[in-house]
């Protein structure tokens, strides 16, 4: 998509502290980080969220997550981690790209506010 920040990330038009990337997916450092460790996951195809993903994409996004199982000791995860994807207004999903939020580096707390 033309105006979506975080395609615009992806294919390096708008600045960002990459961590990793594939075929699939980036992983960057977010803006704004709520955690010690807060990164993004951001598939390279562009889909507004977890309810409008095909099988296909539901594959890809596997692939993913199986990669980022992987990489916990050189993420800073170790410790353990938390994921989170938005979906829609009630859940303050400010970019229509789905992205999974990865939380870290310290004990998180134990409710979800």
């Amino acid at each position: 998509m033309e105006d979506c920040v975080f395609c615009k990330i992806i294919r390096g038009e708008i600045p960002s502290t990459k961590l990793y990337e594939d075929d699939d997916m980036v992983i960057v450092k977010d803006i704004a980080p709520q955690a010690p460790v807060h990164l993004l996951l951001l598939p390279k195809e562009h889909y507004a969220n977890i309810v409008e993903m095909s099988d296909a994409q539901a594959q890809t996004l596997a692939r993913c997550l199986k990669k980022l199982s992987a990489m916990v000791d050189e993420l800073g995860l170790s410790g353990g981690f938390r994921l989170v994807s938005n979906k829609g207004a009630d859940a303050c999903q400010s970019v229509e790209h789905l992205h999974i939020h990865i939380l870290g580096g310290a004990q998180l707390a134990d409710k979800m506010a």
